[in-house]
């Protein structure tokens, strides 16, 4: 990056050049996505302007986007932004960055409330575990008006981002965020609810090291690390959720494909469930288990 003149053109051919060089996954999209974010515009933008000169402040900056992101920091920390269910969300090195997979939660929930038939009235009562930057919970809060919603995370800089990301698209008033582990904040709180979520930490610790740099040295270990086999958080909130759920109501756990079966057994042998069912994500592996209390 030595030439002396350039262009939005030039830059992004230059870049994605350097960047397929570094072994960068999608090269020509993170060129552009940093540079849409250091000339804080959109990136159909850059098309509209490909011939626009670029001076030196700019080129500077760009400069240090690219540095960072040949470190393997990810682009959603670089930018502060990550879309989820349509929607744009803040995130930092705080929280974990929201995967598409997690929209399957998103759309089982939508099916369920839906489906639901009260004869007394009363409104789907949702707990989001581990809420992290808070998609889940203000995804569910936007898709369903008459939800109560209740979130909790054992990070307070996690429930903090959320927080900010409810308020930042009108729900704050619609969801109670809670800081602890799991069900600790709603213990002695007399509460259940009609559905239960959680995209629980489900890596084993035995593979953390194994992971890409990305997300081994850049995203929370304590959102992602799942202790022995990744099946700690997984078999906690099976064997305790049953108590905080209304009759006929959901649990849904986000997962490893390999940790299904496990899953499957270990609600067999708990006290309190009926149906069960698996959904495949969008590389048609199954990926997230509901199962139903009696």
């Amino acid at each position: 990056m030595n030439q002396k003149s350039w262009t939005i053109k030039t830059l992004l051919e230059v870049t994605t050049d350097y960047l397929k060089k570094k072994a960068i996954d999608s090269p020509r999209f993170t060129a552009e996505i940093l540079l849409a974010h250091q000339l804080d515009i959109d990136r159909v933008k850059l098309y509209l302007d490909f011939d626009r000169p670029l001076n030196d402040r700019e080129v500077s900056g760009y400069r240090s986007l690219i540095t960072r992101r040949l470190s393997r920091e990810p682009i959603q920390y670089i930018t502060g932004v990550q879309e989820f269910w349509s929607m744009e969300f803040a995130v930092d090195p705080k929280v974990l960055i929201p995967r598409p997979e997690s929209e399957l939660l998103v759309e089982q929930v939508v099916c369920l409330h839906k489906e639901k038939q009260s004869p007394d009235g009363l409104s789907t009562r949702i707990l989001d575990l581990g809420t992290g930057s808070g998609v889940l919970a203000i995804a569910f809060a936007r898709e369903l008006e008459d939800a109560y919603i209740w979130a909790s995370d054992i990070s307070q800089e996690a429930i903090d981002r959320a927080i900010l990301n409810s308020r930042r698209h009108g729900v704050e008033d619609r969801i109670h965020f809670f800081w602890g582990d799991l069900f600790q904040p709603i213990m002695d709180r007399d509460f259940t609810f009609d559905v239960i979520i959680s995209n629980p930490p489900y890596i084993a610790s035995e593979d953390f090291d194994s992971l890409p740099p990305e997300i081994r040295d850049h995203e929370p270990r304590v959102a992602l690390d799942g202790r022995k086999e990744g099946m700690f958080f997984i078999e906690k909130i099976i064997r305790e959720g049953s108590d905080y759920l209304n009759p006929g109501g959901w649990l849904l756990l986000e997962m490893d494909p390999g940790q299904i079966t496990k899953a499957l057994k270990l609600i067999e042998k708990s006290n309190g469930y009926g149906e069960k069912k698996c959904v495949k994500d969008y590389s048609h592996r199954y990926r997230v288990v509901m199962v139903q209390k009696c």
